[in-house]
């Protein structure tokens, strides 16, 4: 299943259901909230989407219920630790434990009882670039680079292409294997 966000999560819950042969390949270019937080200061891929994929494989019972709530459950208050999850600060910790992405999601999934696996599309982190238009009130023609995850979904201008940086990112050689062998391809919403 390919995707990220909410969109895979759904897709996620729904094929565990079928099968436990399941490995979620997810996007990796989210900059904002506790997942860019975690991706500045420790330069690493944004585990937030990996984080929620991973918690739509625990299953059913009382104690996947309660793994799939600890790790997608948010820090409250005004400290350091306020908007972030539980889960994106394990995995971050798995990764730099293990020294390895995808050891320290497998890790995590091991931990959770996860019905399947979780894979990133790339080991580094990817930033979403766009060319927009409609911007200046003056000259609607003008296209600007509108750079980051949040800013091209939030632009209130005309999307005019999308690329990914750094544009020869190597893919994430498990799920190239994964898709490879699949029997079937879901593109998450």
């Amino acid at each position: 299943a390919l995707g990220g966000g909410h969109g895979l999560a759904a897709s996620l819950r729904a094929l565990r259901r079928v099968t436990d042969d399941v490995t979620a390949v997810v996007a990796v270019s989210d900059d904002g909230g506790s997942s860019g937080r975690l991706r500045r200061e420790f330069d690493v891929v944004p585990p937030g989407d990996l984080r929620m994929a991973l918690a739509a494989l625990c299953g059913d019972d009382s104690r996947g219920r309660t793994w799939s709530r600890v790790v997608q459950h948010r820090f409250s208050g005004a400290g350091e630790l306020a908007g972030h999850s539980v889960g994106n600060l394990l995995i971050t910790a798995l990764w730099e434990e293990t020294g390895d992405i995808v050891t320290g999601l497998d890790w995590v999934g091991a931990l959770l009882g996860a019905h399947g696996r979780v894979l990133p599309v790339a080991t580094v982190p990817l930033h979403v670039v766009a060319d927009v238009a409609g911007l200046h009130p003056e000259d609607p023609s003008i296209v600007e680079r509108v750079e980051g995850q949040v800013q091209v979904a939030t632009t209130g201008g005309d999307v005019l292409a999308l690329h990914v940086e750094p544009a020869d990112a190597q893919a994430c050689p498990e799920a190239l294997s994964a898709i490879a062998a699949a029997q079937a391809i879901v593109l998450g919403p």
